[in-house]
């Protein structure tokens, strides 16, 4: 099967399709990560190639509704408006199966409500990151390894925060938080 990981730099679900013997590619304006197939560029310039499948994990900085407070000036500047046609963009693509993974969004009202939720803690993890799947020709995945939820974390000002989650601050502090973990990419991997 052909797939396209859509705005992945780290490779993780990426290699776990091609673990499975897949022919992956992934796809961001960001080098990758890890050594393999990357197109560093557009999505928007490789989504008409012959694809079976994609998982797309498009920006969530103008879209998760942890970030409620700034959508007043997102949305009169037009950052989130470009945001949500980016998603459209995506769910809308010519490839049969598609995936869109992102947090608890305004995805969710502004487009459609998700096929599901998931939790790292159903796939291995021992972590609270609520995660929604959009899903276009695809089954919901199956939990394959569930456990305990993980510690959590009381921040200064009262805020309960999963323990992985509450990094100190440093320049690549986005990327850790944003990244797909292994289990459920090996889920996605099998499964789809």
């Amino acid at each position: 099967m052909r797939v396209l990981i859509a705005c992945e730099y780290s490779g993780t679900v990426r290699d776990a399709f091609i673990a499975q013997g897949h022919e992956a590619m992934s796809c961001d304006l960001l080098p990758t990560d890890r050594p393999g197939p990357h197109y560093q560029g557009d999505i928007a310039d490789i989504l008409v190639h012959d694809w079976d499948l994609m998982i797309a994990h498009p920006p969530c900085t103008h879209l998760a509704v942890s970030g409620a407070k700034h959508f007043a000036a997102k949305q009169a500047d037009g950052r989130q408006a470009a945001a949500l046609d980016f998603v459209r963009m995506l769910m809308g693509a010519p490839i049969p199966r598609i995936a869109l993974e992102n947090p608890v969004s305004i995805i969710s009202t502004r487009i459609r409500k998700p096929d599901q939720i998931i939790q790292p803690w159903q796939y291995g993890h021992e972590a609270t990151k609520t995660t929604c799947l959009w899903l276009k020709g695809l089954p919901p995945l199956v939990p394959t390894n569930v456990v305990g939820k993980g510690a959590r974390h009381v921040t200064k000002s009262g805020k309960s925060l999963p323990a992985w989650y509450n990094l100190p601050p440093s320049a690549d502090r986005w990327k850790i938080r944003s990244a797909t973990f292994q289990g459920i990419a090996d889920a996605m991997a099998a499964q789809w």
